[in-house]
């Protein structure tokens, strides 16, 4: 446990060039936005499909046949924009 703690605390002391700062910074600005216009809601609607699909898979049927039937609604449901 303290090798953990050793090595965080290491890696925070370390300096950090401007450069590779705000790359990082941007890189976290840039997920917000795209969080912000609706991407995660695609990504929930594609798991509510995979966890319908996995579950009619339980049953017995192939995933092509849950995903155009059993889950049709769930999986060609059109993304919110």
């Amino acid at each position: 446990m303290n090798d953990k703690f050793d090595e965080l605390t290491r890696s925070l002391a370390q300096s950090v060039t401007r450069r590779a700062a705000l790359k990082k910074f941007s890189v976290g600005l840039v997920g917000m936005a795209l969080a912000c216009f609706g991407l995660a809601n695609k990504a929930q609607a594609n798991n509510r499909c995979n966890v319908c699909v996995e579950a009619c898979m339980a049953s017995g049927y192939s995933r092509q046949y849950c995903r155009d039937n059993d889950c049709g609604l769930v999986c060609n449901k059109p993304n919110p924009v």
